[in-house]
């Protein structure tokens, strides 16, 4: 089983606005959580507070193992993955793209070139992977983007519309390979949506952000 997330009575404040008050929730591990709200009612910022990307004004995050609380370290940032709305590339080929990743962490050339081959085969990319990232189109662009953060193998994944601005071929697409990483791999996976049908679909529990709080949804 996968890594669990705690929140307790996280808060989030910039410029005196509140963005988060006193949101709690448990994570359950292997599952996929949706949230859902109106924009600007805090939906990135919970995950990047959750991603370790900022800390909280208030409150605590913690990350547990088998109940085991982990330290918030640079091991642990190495285990969860977050995929924002824009997915920026680097100006080489597909494959090198989804590699960098794996370079930086110091895996072998071997492992390298058959992960990304799979994980291409996976998003549908792997006639392109000699392609220029910059050539692809939008909803290709946000496949590669879900391949670089599946081929790290996270154990928590934060999605951030991840089908946003995209075409209904390819938002059914990242749909599917969402529910196949989930079924396959376990993963716990924490994603914001603003499409109630999927949230629907996709969420194993889903919760609704309004006026900074976090509440659980039934629809």
């Amino acid at each position: 089983m996968g890594l669990s997330l705690e929140l307790s009575q996280v808060s989030k404040t910039y410029n005196g606005q509140v963005i988060l008050q006193d949101c709690s929730w448990v994570f359950e591990p292997g599952l996929t959580h949706v949230l859902k709200g109106p924009n600007g009612t805090g939906k990135s910022t919970l995950l990047r507070v959750c991603a370790l990307l900022e800390a909280p004004d208030k409150g605590r995050v913690n990350y547990l193992a088998g109940g085991r609380p982990l330290a918030l370290d640079l091991e642990l940032k190495r285990r969860i993955t977050l995929l924002l709305p824009n997915v920026g590339v680097f100006n080489t080929s597909v494959f090198n793209n989804v590699a960098y990743g794996l370079k930086i962490r110091g895996f072998e050339r071997r492992e390298i070139e058959a992960r990304v081959g799979a994980i291409l085969e996976v998003v549908g990319l792997a006639d392109k992977k000699r392609q220029r990232a910059l050539e692809l189109s939008t909803g290709q662009s946000k496949r590669l983007g879900l391949a670089r953060a599946m081929v790290l193998e996270p154990e928590v994944l934060f999605l951030d519309e991840p089908t946003a601005s995209i075409d209904q071929e390819n938002s059914e697409i990242i749909e599917r390979i969402i529910l196949e990483m989930q079924e396959k791999k376990r993963a716990t996976i924490i994603m914001v949506t603003h499409d109630p049908a999927q949230a629907q679909r996709l969420g194993d529990r889903l919760l609704l952000i309004k006026n900074g709080r976090l509440f659980p949804s039934k629809a």
